[in-house]
């Protein structure tokens, strides 16, 4: 990898996390797709960062990844609270989106792994109409088995994909990623969470509105309550707590260094 995009990764609240563009991600992947390394992509929002704090396999997962994005706006919102300059977030549907249009591009072909059987096939057919050229190698659902997994990451190796999104709640596709980088045979791996069920239609996103004013998530939450909002009680308090921490440590580092 470019030694100067290596420099960019910090250590945002005890997590790993790469200061790049979607670009630069982009031509990271279309770089991996071709001659270049392989390359696994994660995603970083306010969920995952307070669950990796928490859960050591998950934290390796994120570690061990060549880049991990800014994903949600709670992360981005962080990052400026923490006076880091950072580029835009993508969220994961969008660089999915980004990666669709690169392999269309490129002739790469991209395989996709979760949610239910009729969910990823409306999500392949309506990949194919949005971005001509693509082609999908093969699909699945996500609902196998621990005895069956090794059927699925032979199945993943053998379509001769590319890229492989993986449509699974983590961090179930986080562990999947890590176990099995070294023999799914992918070039670009990349977890997408839910957004399958966004892409076939059966969930809607937020309007554009409601994501540039960093409100998504509560969009989610109207959509899904019993399902969210223990969920976003627990980790938004616990990350408005670890910025409000660091911010007074920073503050008094910035004050004693003043006095000196």
């Amino acid at each position: 990898m470019n030694s100067t995009l290596d420099s960019r990764r910090i250590e945002f609240l005890g997590c790993p996390l790469d200061l790049l563009s979607p670009e630069e991600v982009i031509e990271q992947a279309r770089h991996a797709v071709t001659d270049g390394p392989r390359l696994r992509l994660e995603g970083l929002n306010v969920a995952k960062l307070v669950d990796a704090r928490a859960t050591p396999f998950l934290m390796k997962a994120l570690r061990e990844a060549e880049r991990v994005h800014i994903d949600g706006a709670g992360i981005s919102l962080g990052l400026k609270a923490l006076g880091i300059k950072a580029p835009p977030r993508c969220a994961g549907i969008d660089l999915m989106g980004l990666l669709c249009e690169m392999a269309a591009a490129t002739g790469a072909s991209v395989y996709l792994l979760g949610a239910r059987q009729e969910v990823v096939e409306l999500t392949a057919e309506r990949l194919l109409a949005r971005y001509s050229g693509l082609r999908i190698a093969g699909l699945r659902n996500g609902y196998f088995a621990a005895s069956e997994e090794a059927k699925v990451i032979q199945d993943v190796r053998a379509s001769r994909a590319d890229i492989l999104f993986i449509g699974m709640s983590s961090p179930k596709k986080e562990l999947l990623l890590k176990t099995h980088w070294s023999n799914l045979g992918v070039r670009v791996g990349m977890g997408v969470g839910g957004s399958f069920d966004v892409l076939s239609g059966q969930l809607p996103r937020a309007p554009r509105w409601v994501q540039l004013i960093a409100m998504e998530w509560l969009f989610r939450l109207l959509l899904e309550p019993r399902r969210l909002l223990w969920r976003y009680v627990r980790t938004n308090s616990i990350y408005l707590l670890l910025l409000a921490v660091t911010r007074i440590r920073l503050a008094t580092r910035a004050k004693v260094r003043a006095q000196c």
